[in-house]
C-alpha cells in the first residue's frame, strides 16, 4: 500500500490496467463537470456508475484469471440465444 506516487501510477498505467484507469479517471472528471458545472443529477449518476465499473475492472486485475472469469460469466449470463 505504501509504494510512492511513482510507483503507484507506473504500475496504475501498466499495459493491464490502462484501458481501466483511464475509463475510470475520465469519469471521475465528467462526474464532476456534471454535477458542479452542468447540475444534471441523471449524466452526474450514470458517470458515477460508469466509474464504480471501471474501478471494480481495475481492481479485478490483481487477482489472477479474475477477469477472464467475470468475462466468461458475463458471457454466459447475457448470452441471448433463443
Amino acid at each position: 500500500f505504501l509504494l510512492g506516487p511513482a510507483q503507484q501510477m507506473a504500475i496504475m498505467f501498466d499495459p493491464v490496467r490502462v484501458f481501466a484507469t483511464a475509463i475510470y479517471l475520465g469519469c471521475v472528471v465528467i462526474a464532476l463537470i456534471c454535477a458542479l458545472l452542468i447540475h444534471s443529477k441523471v449524466l452526474t449518476l450514470l458517470a458515477i456508475i460508469v466509474e464504480i465499473g471501471a474501478l471494480i475492472w481495475y481492481s479485478l486485475s490483481y487477482i489472477p484469471f479474475a477477469r477472464r472469469m467475470v468475462s466468461e460469466l458475463m458471457i454466459r449470463l447475457c448470452d441471448t440465444e433463443l
